[in-house]
């Protein structure tokens, strides 16, 4: 029996993670047959703009295209800058009726916004990540490459889509017809959806001590409040001096200034992201004071919090 999975397109969305999860489906067609079927939606049945400037004419209006047993909702930047109430109900409407929900890239937003979230387990990109966990503390994000739980699929969009289409694929067909499709992407291995979506930390920074590798995992981890340098020593297992010298040998950095400017990059994903106020923002990224918060933003970014938001707005 054919599947049909609709494809929801919101302004801004991401032509990298919707491209990458139609092109599996096309190529399971090649050699399977006539095994799936997909329709491109948007709420007003008029053509989408993606984050990169293309304009994508859809088949149908959401509501109005054919019966499908997937929906995925496929949003980028400033999701729910997008999720208007005809929207949400139009999502609470499909999963009444049974029909299994999804997101890709920041699609996860949407479906939190509706409500439609809750006890399931979700993931969405890796950079609008803290932003979710932010808005929606209830609920279990991840950071896998996609997430199946139930009647719910979650994916953190840009190649990952190609992982979980050829995870649906070797659900549905077997892992032979998988492994044929990943061959036609010249893929090295077909990613599990436990497979990090960023780069491990020793590629990041390009070190491989692994105390190091362990003090930046633990003030990626600790943001709020951050950990005084005493105790992130101690986390580690190494002196204040030693840590010292770990981050000076190898990352001419001091501790606090590595750490300082992490914080700072995760609030400006914050700004970005969500509509926190800048008060907000800068206790969620371990800052007291907003003077002293404003003050270090304009250093590292040239411009104050607010003056960020304003810019992210108008892009």
């Amino acid at each position: 029996m054919m599947e049909t999975i609709a494809f929801l397109l919101v302004p801004g969305f991401s032509a990298m993670g919707f491209i990458s999860a139609v092109e599996p489906l096309r190529v399971a067609n090649r050699f399977g047959g006539q095994l799936y079927r997909w329709q491109v939606l948007s709420l007003d049945g008029q053509a989408v703009l993606a984050s990169n400037g293309m304009s994508v004419n859809v088949d149908a209006a959401l509501g109005e295209g054919d019966p499908a047993n997937i929906v995925l909702v496929v949003a980028g930047f400033e999701p729910l800058a997008n999720a208007v109430p005809k929207l949400l109900h139009a999502l609470r409407r499909l999963n009444h009726d049974a029909v299994m929900l999804g997101g890709i890239d920041t699609g996860a937003m949407v479906l939190a916004e509706a409500g439609l979230l809750d006890g399931y387990r979700a993931t969405l990109h890796w950079e609008a990540l803290e932003a979710f966990k932010e808005r929606y503390p209830g609920l279990q994000a991840t950071q896998e490459l996609f997430e199946i739980d139930r009647t719910r699929i979650t994916c953190a969009g840009g190649t990952a889509s190609i992982d979980l289409m050829l995870h649906l694929i070797a659900q549905s067909h077997g892992a032979d017809l998988a492994v044929k499709v990943s061959e036609q992407f010249v893929l090295g291995r077909i990613r599990q959806r436990q497979d990090h979506q960023r780069m491990q930390i020793g590629a990041r920074y390009g070190i491989s001590n692994k105390k190091l590798v362990h003090a930046i995992g633990e003030m990626e981890k600790n943001t709020e409040p951050p950990l005084s340098t005493l105790d992130l020593a101690a986390a580690v297992k190494v002196t204040r001096r030693q840590l010292e010298r770990l981050f000076r040998m190898h990352l001419n950095e001091t501790p606090s200034s590595f750490y300082l400017a992490l914080r700072l990059d995760k609030a400006r994903q914050l700004l970005t992201q969500t509509d926190m106020t800048v008060t907000e923002v800068s206790l969620a990224c371990g800052f007291e004071l907003p003077s002293y918060f404003t003050r270090r933003y304009k250093l590292k970014f040239g411009r104050c919090p607010r003056e960020e938001r304003r810019l992210g707005r108008s892009k």
